[in-house]
């Protein structure tokens, strides 16, 4: 795994042949979706994820814009986790950090569609993408900012704090459970508990791109920490 990654890094540094970039792509797709926790592990790092892939969205290396998608959607997906032993914290923070310039990511319904299918919405979507080539992705201007009210941060770090015992419980209920011999009442509420933490999780990525405060901020970052760790638990 190591030695392909690097062939990989090699392949993609300072690189402004559209056509190596875009064949390098689809194998480290491929490896992605054939490879093991050990491949895994190592793309999903800092090193790789943003220096070597987020790099490329780079308006000089001019990336045709389904290629950009791609890079996004690669981002996107790894943050959300694998099915095995991964640590995805590091591709998490590059997630979060994108999110936050304001930069949009390719919707999950398309996300996986070929060059073809994803340039068209761009195309039809404004006349400042009618050639995809020139257009970049990073970084985007913010959209329309929301400033709380005292009242609002007040019943948001309630929804937070209850967001923090759901957590708590699930962490609970996995640690009480030995896969094979589990509580069917424990693992009722598990699932209830883990599709609400899910859609928490969603409302905080969508806070975290909007909200001002940067206390609110950070609170946002830490809860979503503790939720990944809790559903990363919960998929293992």
């Amino acid at each position: 795994p190591k030695d392909a990654v690097k062939a990989l890094k090699k392949k993609l540094s300072k690189n402004c042949n559209h056509k190596e970039i875009r064949l390098t792509l689809s194998l480290l797709d491929m490896c992605i979706e054939n490879c093991g926790p050990r491949f895994q592990s190592l793309v999903v790092k800092k090193d790789f994820c943003k220096d070597k892939l987020v790099k490329l969205l780079n308006p000089r290396y001019n990336l045709p814009i389904d290629m950009q998608e791609k890079i996004l959607t690669f981002i996107m997906t790894w943050a959300r986790g694998f099915q095995g032993m991964v640590d995805v914290s590091e591709v998490k923070e590059v997630y979060l950090e994108l999110l936050k310039k304001g930069v949009e990511f390719p919707s999950s319904d398309t996300s996986r569609e070929g060059p073809k299918t994803s340039s068209q919405p761009s195309t039809k979507s404004s006349p400042s993408s009618v050639n995809p080539a020139k257009r970049s992705l990073l970084p985007l201007p913010t959209g329309p900012t929301l400033l709380l009210t005292p009242e609002q941060i007040g019943k948001l770090y309630s929804e937070l704090d209850m967001a923090k015992m759901n957590v708590r419980v699930m962490s609970s209920i996995l640690k009480e459970n030995v896969p094979g011999s589990e509580n069917l009442d424990d693992m009722n509420l598990l699932q209830k508990l883990y599709k609400t933490c899910r859609m928490m999780q969603e409302r905080i990525m969508e806070l975290l791109v909007t909200v001002e405060n940067e206390d609110v901020i950070v609170e946002l970052i830490q809860v979503n920490e503790d939720l990944n760790n809790v559903l990363l638990g919960h998929e293992r």
